[in-house]
């Protein structure tokens, strides 16, 4: 009877890693820490790209790992896949930024239950406004000229109504306006209070011209009252003896008026009336005869000259102007020395 081959029969012995026979079953593998499944959940749940790490780490098997992981996955980005909510509040800020801005703005400042205000804005700068602001616009003369409004640059609003037509689905609103140059009447309708011009006979030229400022008048001249006294280069110590436009005249155009004031030197009476001499030429002595009388006061062909006393006289006489080397001229009367005489 054959015997079996002792072990290990034609090949070296080898040490057992499980002991000599009957082998008992292989040792589990020791579980580490970051492999326990409540630790990967957590991290799965809080931290996504953690647990995954985690996750394909354990000992789940390759099916769990798959799921776990897309479930992450899709935890992780689902933030970021949708706008966040607005806040209301947030809303109402830039509301309040833009109505205070259009409250601010130096065009037109809005009533408190209607369209913006006009009223003292140049008539052509406030249709534009208008326009922009969701409103057509039309004008009327608010005085009680009924005048037309050709040039709106030329024109400011005094009034301004909502008016019932509409063009289109704009609102319209119907200024009142009156001259750039004119003061707004107290009720559209009524007559315009133009300025008065003020009396400055017995002031200075300087002073006299300050009072006048006011008025935004085109020029205020200096002329001398008596006809043979010229000006000088500086009047601003002279004395106003006589004023044009008279005192108490009403202004309609200040930018096309120029006051002409006549002053006398300090020191110096103004005279009676205008257009005096200071120093007169001597009167020519009578000889007792009208026809004599009336030959030195007319011009004659034997030699004789007229004689005007003053300006007015030479007027009466129909004289006026008399140019130099005509009957009656003399350089009292030729106030600017040009040669003619009586020519204002």
């Amino acid at each position: 009877m054959t015997q079996p081959p002792p072990p290990g029969h034609g090949y070296p012995q080898q040490p057992s890693p499980y002991g000599n026979p009957p082998y008992p079953y292989p040792p589990a593998p020791v579980r580490r820490w970051w492999q326990h499944p409540a630790l990967i959940i957590t991290a799965l749940v809080v931290f996504p790209p953690g647990g995954i790490a985690l996750a394909w780490l354990s000992r789940w098997s390759q099916t769990k790992k798959i799921i776990a992981t897309v479930l992450a996955g899709l935890w992780f980005i689902t933030p970021f896949l949708g706008a966040p909510p607005k806040d209301q509040k947030d809303d109402a800020k830039p509301k309040a930024a833009a109505t205070a801005k259009a409250t601010n703005s130096p065009s037109a400042s809005p009533t408190p239950s209607g369209p913006p205000s006009f009223v003292g804005q140049n008539l052509k700068k406030a249709k534009a406004v208008a326009y922009d602001r969701g409103y057509n616009a039309i004008s009327h003369d608010a005085s009680d000229d009924d005048a037309r409004q050709w040039d709106d640059d030329n024109w400011k609003v005094c009034f301004q109504t909502l008016a019932a037509k509409k063009v289109g689905t704009m609102p319209t609103l119907d200024f009142g306006v009156v001259r750039n140059e004119w003061p707004c009447p107290a009720r559209d309708g009524e007559p315009i209070p133009y300025p008065k011009m003020p009396k400055v006979v017995g002031q200075t030229f300087a002073k006299a011209a300050e009072t006048l400022k006011p008025l935004a008048l085109k020029a205020a001249e200096a002329d001398s009252a008596y006809t043979d006294v010229p000006l000088p280069a500086t009047v601003d110590d002279w004395t106003v003896c006589f004023q044009d436009p008279k005192a108490g005249e009403e202004i309609e155009y200040p930018k096309t008026t120029t006051a002409y004031l006549k002053v006398t030197p300090p020191g110096t009476a103004c005279p009676k009336t205008e257009f005096a001499e200071l120093h007169p030429d001597p009167t020519p002595p009578s000889t007792g005869d009208d026809d004599s009388d009336s030959s030195s006061s007319s011009s004659s062909g034997g030699g004789d000259s007229a004689y005007y006393k003053n300006c007015d006289a030479a007027k009466a006489a129909g004289a006026a102007p008399i140019r130099r080397g005509q009957p009656g001229y003399r350089s009292g009367l030729d106030r600017d020395g040009d040669g003619i005489a009586c020519d204002r």
